[in-house]
């Protein structure tokens, strides 16, 4: 994805073909920064106030220093000023803890902030997904912080698209359901409409948050397994919004090994959910 909007750097406006951060930043040597993928709509960014207050989350947890989030915010505004209208868009934010040494020390000055922002295609009404070999840790200290140390969903979205699949699927080390590379997972059983809770390591993602709240569901601990045996599933992103799962190719887990296409696509439960979503979206961009 490229684009010809000017790229919002520490406070200023600059072309694409000239904007340049240090060689010797931190998100370039060692991942050490956080981000988040926003999306907007004829030229607004939507839900922009809970990205924002995301982004400032995960920068505590990473211990960067704090983000200018009133900056950040002037910077996504002039870029979309600076955008065509596109029917849908995609505004990306990186907060990194700026130059430093070649180890993981950091350096003694400010962050680099980053916004740009591009036009956004539409996703394929359905998703096919791959379960992973490798669990998700829902120990470890990034857990549920959207670090731009996205080396391991790199990999394991490369994994998915050898498989033909667009979404990978990690469980966790206790070996229940996750999170995808990119988004939050929703399986239905007997009409029970559940997914992950933060404890289980995912992310607390937008989408996900605003499905719970305008049309409901549980957050509860369900096994990997669950995923295969759902009646319905779909996935939720910045992107998708809600996307129902069509496939789930389980080669990557040693307990299932073949590839299951779940019998609603989508389900009754599933197309309210995503009628809902449509329907309130459209009636609250920063909702």
């Amino acid at each position: 994805m490229t684009s010809t909007v000017p790229i919002w750097v520490n406070g200023e406006l600059v072309d694409p073909a000239e904007a340049t951060v240090s060689a010797f930043d931190h998100g370039l040597l060692v991942g050490d920064g956080v981000f988040e993928t926003i999306k907007s709509v004829r030229g607004e960014a939507f839900a922009l106030t809970r990205h924002l207050d995301r982004l400032a989350v995960s920068a505590k947890r990473m211990d960067l220093p704090p983000p200018d989030m009133a900056a950040i915010a002037g910077g996504v505004r002039a870029c979309l000023a600076a955008a065509p209208p596109w029917e849908l868009g995609r505004i990306r934010i990186t907060y990194t803890s700026g130059p430093g040494p070649l180890g993981s020390d950091r350096g003694p000055g400010g962050g680099t902030a980053i916004v740009i922002v591009a036009e956004q295609p539409r996703l394929p009404a359905t998703a096919d997904v791959a379960v992973l070999p490798w669990p998700r840790n829902e120990h470890g200290v990034l857990a549920g912080v959207k670090s731009t140390s996205y080396g391991e969903n790199a990999r394991a979205l490369a994994y998915a698209k050898e498989r033909g699949c667009g979404e990978a699927i990690f469980g966790n080390v206790a070996g229940d359901l996750c999170e995808g590379t990119g988004s939050n997972v929703f399986v239905v059983t007997g009409g029970r409409l559940v997914t992950p809770p933060l404890s289980a390591g995912c992310l607390a993602g937008v989408t996900r948050a605003l499905v719970l709240e305008w049309f409901g569901g549980e957050e509860a601990d369900v096994p990997l397994s669950a995923l295969y045996e759902a009646d319905e599933a779909f996935l939720t992103s910045t992107t998708r919004d809600v996307q129902p799962i069509r496939l789930v190719d389980g080669s990557g887990d040693p307990g299932r090994g073949a590839k299951v296409e779940l019998p609603a696509v989508p389900g009754p439960i599933t197309a309210e959910a995503m009628e809902v979503f449509a329907g309130r979206a459209a009636a609250d961009l920063d909702p």
